[in-house]
């Protein structure tokens, strides 16, 4: 499966999962790095919201938490990231599609 098919799947399975972790005007810290780890352990997908009173902007905070945590951001569209896992994102990758 190539990478715009993944993504395509990672976004439909998205659809239903609501943000767990809020980013306000404390920034990214070493706490929001750590939940991001533990979340994806359990879910290996999950959405991060950027409020409007953070300090940074989404695309900003989105690659402090892939450089720090080793995750991919799958999609980052208003105040939402939407994040996986690597070995998520590599398997997806890998798949064969036998459409």
């Amino acid at each position: 499966m190539s990478e715009s098919k993944a993504k395509k799947e990672l976004l439909r399975r998205a659809l239903d999962i609501n943000p767990t972790i809020h980013v306000g005007k404390d920034g990214v810290g070493e706490n929001v790095f750590e939940e991001v780890v533990n979340q994806l352990k359990k879910r290996r997908l999950i959405k991060v919201k950027v409020l409007n009173n953070a300090e940074s902007d989404t695309k900003e905070v989105a690659d402090l938490i892939v450089e720090s945590t080793g995750s991919v951001a799958v999609d980052v569209r208003g105040g939402i990231i939407l994040l996986t896992d690597k070995r998520t994102w590599d398997s997806l990758c890998q798949k064969k599609n036998f459409d």
